[in-house]
């Protein structure tokens, strides 16, 4: 007999008990008695050739007598200062897919309206694009069988949607997410020791408005180079100084101020790279809090925008 698994219980629960406008009938995981092929099934109620099993060995290996399938209904709710709805919900779930967000990776398909006027379907495996007008006022997610089968947590993606619009106060990472910020912390390690771009990762997740300054004045403060520079400079112009006592001087001074000058020519330089890293930092940040990149994809990118290694 059908029946619906723990995983998609807990996210069943999860919704219903953080959205207050969500009625209990509206989030549905087993088909009705009469319902016959698809991931609402499990395998007592599969077809021939059922879509939700020959299309992906991850189903056809994962297939039991659980569902795989999760229905949300129509809702409204405020919060941070936005309505958010159906409507915004499948958007913004639909946009994570695709960005292949790590907690996205065991859902197959969602089928949606993103407007209540048009459906739309997202499929992974990038095989079926339409619905039916059911889908204007619910929203459809299967999940690969494999992973409702080994009782995957399902809950990650629908939690961060819910911290993400304020619904929920604490952010609770998925593991993938704790591993990319504790790699961040420890290879992105420059110059003096410190990590500015975890400090802004964290700060960002904490809502702390001014990381981005806050990070880069600690880092400017922090180099070695910048930290010492005009003390070198002044050390070295007094102990040239004191050495050339009776010869040119004059001719001497001018070779310090020249390289003085260009000592502070290659500090504005630098200064100007670190304000562009930090920039190109805070944007891939942003748009992996958006859903447009993945951790992996900003991670990569890291790598080439930052020095690794500490200063000697």
């Amino acid at each position: 007999m059908t029946t619906a698994p723990a995983n998609l219980l807990a996210v069943r629960r999860l919704l219903l008990d953080t959205i207050s406008s969500l009625a209990s009938a509206a989030v549905g995981i087993v088909g009705d008695p009469a319902h016959r092929g698809g991931y609402h099934c499990g395998s007592d109620r599969v077809v021939t050739n059922d879509y939700s099993v020959v299309e992906s060995p991850r189903d056809a290996g994962g297939l039991t007598l659980y569902a795989s399938g999760l229905d949300v209904g129509m809702f409204s709710v405020r919060s941070g200062g936005a309505t958010h709805n159906l409507r915004t919900f499948s958007t913004w779930c639909v946009g994570q897919c695709r960005a292949n967000a790590p907690d996205t990776r065991d859902i197959r398909e969602i089928i949606y309206s993103p407007d209540g006027k048009v459906v739309r379907r997202w499929d992974r495996l990038g095989k079926r694009s339409s619905g039916d007008d059911s889908h204007l006022w619910h929203t459809h997610f299967s999940f690969f069988r494999d992973a409702i089968r080994a009782g995957r947590d399902q809950t990650p993606l629908f939690r961060r949607y819910l911290t993400t619009i304020g619904l929920l106060e604490d952010r609770d990472m998925t593991p993938e997410e704790h591993a990319w910020l504790e790699t961040v912390h420890k290879n992105l390690t420059v110059l003096d020791g410190r990590n500015p771009v975890g400090q802004i990762y964290t700060r960002m997740a904490m809502g702390t408005d001014d990381a981005l300054a806050k990070a880069g004045k600690a880092y400017a403060s922090a180099h070695p180079t910048l930290k010492s520079l005009s003390t070198q400079l002044a050390t070295m112009q007094a102990a040239m100084l004191g050495a050339v006592q009776g010869l040119d001087t004059k001719a001497i001074l001018a070779r310090i101020d020249a390289a003085a000058a260009a000592e502070a020519q290659r500090d504005a330089q630098m200064l100007a790279e670190l304000a562009g890293r930090l920039d190109a930092v805070a944007d891939l940040l942003r748009r992996m809090e958006s859903g447009e990149l993945t951790a992996e994809q900003v991670l990569a990118q890291l790598r080439n925008l930052l020095p690794t290694g500490t200063a000697n």
